[in-house]
């Protein structure tokens, strides 16, 4: 491990504390006690006797961020570039790139409805993307389309991770190339 994936590493558990510290919080509804409203995130030991931490935020927060921790490590192994050895177009860590880009998009622009929708209907709907820290009151995160995000961008960067795997041939040595050399014309035993 170098030094930039050390600090990679200590970043990321850095910001767990941050995101520990500082985690969602929904509130209870005045109107329905069954509906939770999205209010933000603040000081875990300063909240309101009426919220509750959004555990699958927090949890799909903690997910992304090793991710993207884990997307860090890869690209900074070794000393490579994005372009890879040689000076070669890499795909694999543009995916990796695109993968980390579009985890911290979903975060900062999630699903939200509007709370009287959560009691009134039986399968999640669905109003619109809002950045996270600007959401209107009387809105909630739509955790289980968060999921299913989330999940997809993980099984499409991984499958696309795995086409682009360039087979590394070792390059033979000069004793190594004779001998295929006599073996392919035929004079080994000579």
């Amino acid at each position: 491990m170098n030094l930039k994936q050390k600090i990679a590493l200590w970043l990321g558990a850095a910001n767990l504390v941050v995101i520990w510290l500082f985690p969602p919080f929904d509130s209870f509804s005045f109107t329905d006690t069954r509906a939770l409203i999205f209010v933000g995130f603040h000081f875990r030991f300063s909240r309101e006797l009426n919220e509750v931490i959004n555990g699958d935020v927090l949890f799909l927060e903690a997910v992304v961020l090793l991710v993207n921790v884990g997307v860090a490590w890869l690209l900074l192994r070794d000393g490579k570039n994005i372009m890879g050895a040689k000076g070669r177009f890499n795909f694999q860590n543009i995916i990796l790139l695109g993968v980390a880009a579009n985890l911290t998009l979903i975060m900062l622009f999630p699903p939200f409805q509007f709370f009287y929708a959560v009691t009134s209907a039986l399968l999640p709907s669905f109003h619109g993307f809002y950045f996270i820290f600007m959401a209107g009151p009387m809105l909630t995160i739509v955790t289980p389309i968060m999921y299913l995000e989330v999940v997809f961008v993980l099984i499409n960067g991984a499958v696309l991770w795995l086409l682009f795997n360039r087979v590394k041939e070792r390059e033979l040595s000069s004793q190594e190339a004779t001998e295929l050399m006599r073996k392919l014309s035929g004079k080994h035993n000579q």
